[in-house]
């Protein structure tokens, strides 16, 4: 479902049966200011948007935490869970993927939609969380499956500065597998979506 190229991918083959490209996809903005709009995904090999349901889901959980909030979306992918953050009032996000072709398409939806509000920038995702960075309200973490790089980027997150101190931390991981969080991030909501885990956690210092 997952792979290193970009964070958010498929098994779906890129042509069909009869060896004709697909038309491009669409991503649907499902809340908040851009509700309906749609935007194009990329024809790249595996990509894909967060299904609807589960953007559905995890924004329901997340209700009205975004408004005005820094946020972070790591293996941005389509950008999908950071454009919906900005529908929903978030005051900037930053979108971090490292395959400069899906960066750059990020780009272009967010200039489509009339926004400033996004920054995107072209890099490894662990390798970004693995310097100094600027505390973040809520951050979205949905690396490749089965590459063990969620303890790693949680870990980093927590000890480079990453996170305000009621930080919302999504993190997104095969089924079957239990993620290793820093012993102070309180599950507080979970979801099981074909063959992925999705968690929300919040950080709780004492």
């Amino acid at each position: 479902m997952k792979r290193q190229r970009s964070s958010r991918a498929s098994s779906r083959p890129s042509t069909s049966s009869r060896g004709q490209a697909k038309p491009p996809g669409k991503l649907r903005i499902i809340g908040g200011d851009f509700r309906r709009r749609q935007l194009p995904v990329l024809d790249h090999p595996g990509l894909r948007p967060t299904p609807d349901r589960v953007r559905e889901t995890l924004f329901n959980w997340l209700g009205q935490a975004l408004y005005g909030k820094q946020v972070l979306d790591l293996f941005a992918g389509t950008g999908a869970l950071g454009i919906e953050s900005l529908s929903r009032g978030a005051a900037e996000v930053t979108f971090v993927e490292r395959d400069a072709q899906v960066a750059s398409h990020i780009r272009e939806n967010l200039t489509i939609l009339k926004t400033a509000l996004g920054k995107v920038i072209t890099a490894d995702a662990l390798s970004f969380v693995a310097s100094p960075g600027q505390p973040m309200d809520v951050v979205f973490l949905d690396p490749p499956f089965h590459q063990d790089l969620a303890a790693d980027c949680c870990s980093a997150l927590e000890t480079n500065g990453w996170l305000a101190n009621e930080a919302m931390i999504y993190l997104e991981t095969e089924y079957g597998l239990t993620p290793e969080v820093p012993t102070h991030w309180q599950l507080h909501r979970e979801t099981r979506a074909g063959e992925s885990i999705a968690r929300l956690y919040r950080r709780l210092l004492t």
